[in-house]
């Protein structure tokens, strides 16, 4: 039983390097093609950013008629103003229907999302690849060696910053969901409106420069262990020169 799961140990490692060296000589490069072309799109290019504004569905009451010579609705409506000025206004129910997600941008998320995971997962691998590739710990001879962590840990630092662009995603939806409750509460209020608009500009740029540095980071995992190749997959000579 042991000597069958090492033996898919094995057959595992040998795996993650063959897979690891064809997405670095084969797929890096295709996947850095497409990225560029895919920033060229006009999705990515607007130079208007008021194109990305979405009307929230939400219309601002008509103001309530008040009879100021009548005094029991004069005070009925000094408490009332009071009680807003706390709690806000009473949302029973959107009259024009759901308060819609921007669709611009959900449109932009829709083509980001799966270059992310992808960028995730590849570093993944290229980690497992550079992992298994160092050789057990000796005196001397360990020039390779280094070279083989300074990759690691630059494999490392995309994963990390790669899955960061998940929560940024998920945390513009949670943030505009707020705004957007807000604008529903004191529908009277032009600057949560606004806000709401900047928050989507904001975002489009987000994701314009997400896409961006996802390009740019296979970009540079390509170009570090292309390389570097020999090194991290050699990383000490198999015969010591002669030092005379």
């Amino acid at each position: 039983m042991a000597d069958s799961d090492a033996k898919k140990v094995l057959e595992y490692k040998e795996r993650v390097k063959k897979q690891a060296e064809e997405l670095v000589l084969k797929e890096f490069p295709r996947k850095i093609v497409v990225l560029d072309e895919l920033l060229k799109t006009s999705d990515f290019n607007r130079k208007n950013l008021e194109e990305v504004h979405e009307s929230l569905n939400i219309p601002v009451p008509e103001p309530v008629q008040l009879n100021s010579h009548s005094e029991p609705v004069n005070k009925r409506w000094k408490a009332d103003s009071k009680l807003e000025e706390i709690t806000g206004t009473k949302v029973m129910a959107l009259t024009n229907g759901a308060v819609p997600c921007n669709k611009h941008l959900c449109n932009l998320v829709f083509q980001v999302k799966p270059h992310v995971r992808q960028l995730v997962e590849d570093s993944n691998v290229l980690k497992m690849w550079v992992s298994f590739l160092i050789p057990k710990i000796e005196d001397g001879n360990n020039f390779g060696v280094s070279i083989q962590e300074d990759t690691l840990a630059e494999i490392q630092s995309v994963e990390s910053e790669a899955a960061a662009f998940y929560d940024q995603i998920s945390r513009y939806f949670l943030t505009r969901g707020k705004i957007v409750s807000k604008v529903a509460k004191y529908p009277h209020i032009e600057d949560y409106r606004r806000a709401v608009e900047e928050l989507d500009e904001k975002e489009y740029l987000s994701l314009m420069l997400v896409l961006c540095e996802v390009r740019n980071r296979y970009s540079t995992l390509h170009d570090i262990v292309t390389k570097n190749l020999e090194k991290i997959k050699r990383p000490r000579s198999s015969n010591t020169e002669s030092l005379y």
